[in-house]
């Protein structure tokens, strides 16, 4: 494979990988999946029944490991038994998987609100005809990217160092590794932004969140009554693609690295490669941090230093 081709796949894995995070995490924001999104399950219990969609029955890796080697397991089925283009394969894989992902969410948004009817939260059939549909296009657009990326490194790319084609693992198993991968980029990266500034925006920014305020959400929004639409509306500003850079940014690095350094070393140049690429993003997220503190500080060390 030509250098010039090489780069020019790494620059598509690396855009799919981005539109992928950014999609992955607005899914979550509109289910309230993850933690700290599932502190919504705990809000009706205490007191705050509300009008936000919960689909809180496991974490983002898993889930999105799901519909992402599903979806992958689909379009090699139909590469392989058809006649089909890959693009077109892909395409009804994701589709599959934006099918498993709606079928969960709605069975678990329902049996959610109903155990919860003794504390007056209700299942909003508005909720569930609206946010249901949203909930498996950002599915449907993860699904498409993580399989068109793990097509691309089974089917397309080449070993820099051997000159083979292929990848050892099989092309769905690829595509579970890459789910959970996006999946908890979407969980430490972007639950960040949603959790601590527009789920809890009663709390000053960096008090953190005492255990006894567990499933104190802010129920509304600059137009009524809160939903999931609403989440989905603030976090596409920052915590979308902010998590969509991330993910692109491993996916990027990782085989940028991998790919102009293979030869380097008998291949430990690409192991070098990597190990100072963390380093550099490790001081420079420590130096970021510690700008922050000083422009947005103090943070307390517990929620009990704040002046209420």
């Amino acid at each position: 494979m030509e250098p010039a081709m090489g780069m020019g796949l790494v620059a598509l894995m690396g855009a799919a990988a981005t539109v992928a995070g950014c999609s992955e995490d607005l899914e979550s924001d509109i289910g309230s999946q993850s933690n700290p999104n599932s502190q919504v399950q705990l809000a009706a219990q205490v007191g705050y029944p509300h009008r936000i969609f919960n689909k809180a029955i496991s974490g983002e890796p898993p889930s999105n490991a799901m519909i992402c080697a599903a979806g992958a397991g689909v379009a090699a089925m139909l590469m392989a038994s058809t006649d089909v283009s890959p693009l077109i394969a892909i395409a009804i894989g994701a589709f599959v998987g934006a099918l498993l992902d709606g079928i969960y969410s709605v069975t678990s948004y329902i049996g959610r609100s109903t155990s919860q009817k003794r504390f007056n939260q209700y299942v909003y059939l508005d909720v569930l005809r609206n946010q249901v549909l949203s909930l498996m296009g950002h599915a449907y657009i993860t699904t498409f990217c993580i399989v068109l990326i793990s097509y691309v490194m089974t089917y397309v790319m080449v070993d820099p160092i051997t000159g083979l084609g292929g990848h050892p693992f099989p092309f769905p198993v690829i595509a579970l590794i890459w789910g959970l991968c996006v999946g908890a980029i979407g969980s430490s990266t972007g639950d960040v932004h949603y959790g601590a500034e527009r789920e809890f925006q009663d709390f000053k920014f960096g008090s953190g969140l005492n255990a006894a305020d567990s499933g104190n959400i802010t129920r509304f929004a600059e137009a009524g009554i809160r939903s999931s639409i609403d989440n989905a509306w603030f976090c596409s500003k920052f915590g979308g693609p902010a998590t969509g850079i991330a993910f692109g940014m491993v996916v990027f690095l990782d085989n940028w690295r991998s790919t102009v350094f293979a030869h380097v070393i008998n291949g430990w140049g690409a192991v070098i490669a990597g190990l100072t690429i963390v380093l550099v993003l490790a001081l420079y997220n420590r130096k970021l941090e510690t700008y922050a503190r000083k422009k947005y500080g103090p943070f307390p060390e517990y929620a009990g230093d704040i002046e209420a």
